[in-house]
């Protein structure tokens, strides 16, 4: 059946655009085509403004090693790969999500070790805020998504994940830039910033699934 609240296949005599520099100059992970939606099921994290501040302080100084770093405007911790649905899966594959996501409760995790992450093809470097406790309830969520993920021949999540927080972004491969002086330099700030361990104590209530254009969220009970 045709998911409700979805739009219709796009017209196929609407020309594709894939230019990179209407977007930062970022790469498709996957070619696009006609019919293929892109999906992600993460936890949102909504920054209160402290954490702004934070943010703030953090990308200035490795904008020092790094002058093209970006900060993220939204932020989430992510619970799948980003994974290719066909347009009459998605209705099933949320309605699967939703069946298995059921039981669980809100937690907490502490998201405040800096790291440095680059993505598949080293196309993009990421500075993040590694997880140091609430470790053992995102593997079992991930364990969740994974079976249905499973259920579509799709693509599971990494063996041994480094759960993080995406706080800023480049383009290529500059991890040598940022890690050592600067990530030595970027933890100070975290552990030295005003009720940080309080700040970046984070609760998830809810988990979402991105699909296109088009968002589905899983409140945790």
């Amino acid at each position: 059946p045709v998911p409700a609240g979805l739009p219709g296949d796009p017209d196929p005599e609407e020309a594709v655009s894939d230019d990179s520099s209407r977007h930062g100059g970022r790469v498709r992970g996957f070619p696009h085509e006609r019919g293929n939606w892109a999906t992600h099921v993460y936890l949102p994290y909504f920054a209160q403004e402290e954490f702004l501040e934070l943010l703030e302080l953090l990308v200035s100084r490795a904008r020092t090693y790094v002058p093209s770093l970006a900060a993220m405007e939204e932020f989430h911790l992510s619970l799948s790969q980003c994974v290719v649905l066909r347009y009459h899966w998605i209705d099933p594959f949320v309605r699967s999500l939703r069946e298995r996501l059921a039981a669980f409760h809100r937690f907490f995790c502490v998201a405040d070790q800096v790291k440095v992450y680059t993505n598949q093809n080293k196309t993009r470097t990421f500075i993040g805020l590694e997880v140091s406790a609430g470790h053992f309830q995102l593997l079992e969520l991930v364990s969740e998504v994974d079976t249905v993920l499973e259920e579509f021949d799709l693509p599971t999540f990494y063996k041994n994940p480094s759960f993080h927080i995406s706080l800023a972004w480049c383009v290529g491969d500059l991890s040598g830039k940022l890690e050592g002086q600067c990530l030595r330099e970027l933890q100070d700030i975290v552990d030295g910033f005003e009720d940080s361990a309080f700040l970046l104590r984070v609760q998830w209530e809810q988990i979402r699934c991105k699909s296109g254009n088009k968002y589905f969220s899983f409140p945790l009970r």
